[in-house]
């Protein structure tokens, strides 16, 4: 997944607002981002703004907060 203009920010973060579960981001190497938090947000942001966006994985605890990635993926297919 990668991000590439503030509208997908935006959309992205809006997203993470609406989940009710953990949210997060891993890499290759198993290091993890906490979308929860503000500080992990900005960080993994950054990753996501850059080339290393295409290797991190999205995870949710709850399966339902799910869709709210799907819709924002739906709305912004370059993401993928």
């Amino acid at each position: 997944m990668r991000l590439t203009n503030s509208k997908e920010i935006m959309e992205f973060r809006y997203a993470v607002a609406k989940c009710k579960g953990g949210v997060w981001l891993e890499d290759p190497d198993g290091n993890k981002f906490n979308l929860r938090s503000v500080i992990s947000q900005y960080i993994a942001l950054g990753e996501l703004l850059q080339d290393k966006g295409e290797t991190l994985e999205l995870f949710c605890s709850n399966p339902e907060d799910e869709g709210h990635f799907m819709k924002f993926f739906k709305n912004n297919p370059g993401t993928l």
